[in-house]
This record gives C-alpha cells, sequence and structure tokens, in this order.
C-alpha cells in the first residue's frame, strides 16, 4: 500500500514544521472542543426531535449525476450530485464541484438533465465536492453550472449559512419537509481535524409498503447518528439507505500529485491518526443491526477495499453507484 504522503513531500514537512507543528497544535485544541460540542448538539437535536407526516410514496428513483465512478459512456469525480424523482416531484441533490470538473457537465448533457426538471435544490453540506467546488467554498456560495440554466428564484435548501445566486436560500435549522415528499433530517454536526465544526443533513423518504429511505451527501455525523435522527422522524424500518460513508480506509479517490487527500484531509480525525479496520468493522455491525434491505454505496469518499468489505459482510443486497445510472428504490 502507497503511503498517504509521498517521500518527495517530506523534505517540504521539514522545512515547514516551525509553522506547521504550531498551526497543528492550535487546530488540535480545536478539534477537541469541537467534538464536545457536536455530541452535545446532536443529542440535544435527537431528543428534541418528533415524527414528520411523511407521505406514503408510490415511486422513488435515484439519478447519479455525478459519482467517482461511472457507467460506460459517462464520466466519474470524486464528488456527489443526484437527481431524486418520486411521485410528488423531484429534487437535485448536491453539485459535486461543479464546473471545476467537466464529469458533471458531461454527464448532465448525456442524460438531457436540466434544472427546470426540478422542483429545488438540496445541499448537503458546504464542502467542494457537494456545493460546486473549490472556489465555491472559499466564497461560500453555490456554485450551480451554467449549463444546467438559472434559478430562476427556486429554493435552495442548505445546512448552514450560505450564498447562491438566483435561487431562494432556505437555511434548514432542523427536521422539516422538502419538495417531492422527502424530509431533511435538519443539520447534525461533526467536528472535522481541518475542516472545523461541519454541519450535514440528510434526506429522508417514506415508501410505501417498504420503509424509510435514507440518502446521505458524506455521512460526516456518522451514518449511526443519522439513522438515529431519521428514527425520530418516523415508525418505519429503514428499508434502503444510500450515499457517501466516508471510509477512505486505503486510498483516497481525491488525489493530488503526491497525496491522498482523503486520506489525510478527508478522515475528520487529526493526520496523524487514520481510519481503522476497526472503524470500518463497527459501522458494518451497526448497519447489519438496522436491516435494511439495500444499501446503495457512494465511492466518492470510499475507497474500494471499504466498499468490497461493506459487500461482502452487510446483510443486505448492496449496489455502488455509478455516473449515469438510475435506482429504482
Amino acid at each position: 500500500m502507497s503511503k498517504r504522503i509521498s517521500p518527495a513531500w517530506w523534505p517540504v514537512l521539514g522545512l515547514a514544521s516551525p509553522v506547521l507543528f504550531p498551526m497543528l497544535f492550535v487546530k488540535n485544541r480545536r478539534y477537541k472542543r469541537n467534538v464536545e460540542e457536536s455530541r452535545n448538539l446532536n443529542k440535544a437535536r435527537i431528543e428534541n426531535a418528533s415524527c414528520l407526516e411523511l407521505p406514503e410514496l408510490e415511486q422513488f428513483e435515484l439519478t447519479v449525476l455525478l459519482e467517482h465512478k461511472a457507467a460506460s459512456g459517462f464520466l466519474g469525480a470524486p464528488g456527489v450530485s443526484y437527481v431524486i424523482k418520486t411521485n410528488k416531484g423531484s429534487i437535485l441533490f448536491d453539485l459535486g464541484f461543479g464546473s471545476e470538473m467537466p464529469a458533471l457537465a458531461h454527464n448532465a448533457a448525456k442524460l438531457n438533465f436540466k434544472l427546470n426538471q426540478v422542483d429545488a435544490l438540496v445541499i448537503s453540506h458546504l464542502h467542494p465536492d457537494h456545493m460546486g467546488g473549490f472556489k465555491a467554498f472559499r466564497n461560500n456560495q453555490i456554485a450551480m453550472p451554467p449549463a444546467f440554466g438559472k434559478g430562476n428564484g427556486m429554493a435552495c435548501f442548505a445546512p448552514a449559512e450560505v450564498g447562491a445566486d438566483g435561487f431562494e436560500t432556505k437555511i434548514v435549522q432542523g427536521p422539516r419537509m422538502l419538495p417531492a415528499g422527502i424530509a431533511s433530517t435538519g443539520p447534525l454536526s461533526r467536528s472535522l481535524f481541518f475542516m472545523g465544526l461541519t454541519e450535514e443533513q440528510a434526506i429522508v423518504a417514506r415508501l410505501k409498503h417498504k420503509g424509510m429511505v435514507v440518502i446521505t451527501g458524506c455521512g460526516h455525523p456518522s451514518i449511526e447518528t443519522i439513522i438515529q435522527m431519521a428514527k425520530r422522524l418516523s415508525d418505519d424500518p429503514i428499508y434502503a439507505i444510500g450515499g457517501g460513508l466516508h471510509f477512505p480506509v486505503t486510498d483516497s479517490p481525491l488525489r493530488k500529485p503526491g497525496l491522498k487527500v482523503q486520506m489525510i484531509w478527508g478522515t475528520g480525525k487529526p493526520p496523524w491518526q487514520k481510519i481503522t479496520e476497526q472503524d470500518l468493522e463497527q459501522t458494518i455491525e451497526n448497519l447489519n443491526a438496522v436491516c435494511p434491505k439495500h444499501i446503495f454505496l457512494s465511492p466518492h469518499d470510499t475507497c474500494d477495499y471499504a466498499l468490497q468489505r461493506f459487500k461482502t459482510s452487510l446483510n443486505c443486497q448492496t449496489h455502488i453507484l455509478e455516473s449515469g445510472v438510475t435506482y429504482s428504490f
């Protein structure tokens, strides 16, 4: 297994150490404070949540505009963008890296997707691979690819304060209904070492005669925490779980020269710690305890090794999401 940081970077890190070590010390203090704050926030949010009047949906389809893996003729990139269609409407969930990588526009054109085909834009969390790219992240401004068309006042539901030109931005502060008969879990928190306190919302829906569907962006708050909240919103069993679980155990779908970015930046842990086999085993055990019928895994933030472990160890039908494919639940 190749290293997270190429030896070519080691002299640079050595020279930077007088600045780097104090910075890491400060970030670690902040990280530890945020861990406690995040735990308390999520505990209070889940305890205060109550059932929503989720309609029984006859139809639930997820079309992948962007994922790291791709069907023939489509492009992959380490970001997420899904079109979710129900018998009550449709939403666009996340924007990947927007126009900063060619995959999203290419796939959307191949699928004949335009923004006017959906009722709302929903952003899971404000990270570059979900809100439209690194520039969008730096500017705290959601970046819609021009080829998609303009928002024209369409609602954009986000879990934290953000700008979105052409959209009516609605900051989701707790569990609530969204268009298309879908609901948001409301923001759930996670302390990430480099990114600070991060708020992420997942979406949930209720399928007739089946149960609940839970779709995540990255699953930063942990899938266990997200499921705890989902169970407060409906008494139905969990039928399907889809999206990112964030397990770059042995590799990183997002790379820079000499750097396995998600194994350093994207674990949420201090850079001297890794996501371990024990972490992976615990999540597999917890998911099996929930007993979903289907799991649709995102490869944009999870390595092939972890995907294979999920496929062989989960007691349900396990699918790997691919750009260009429509999945019916």
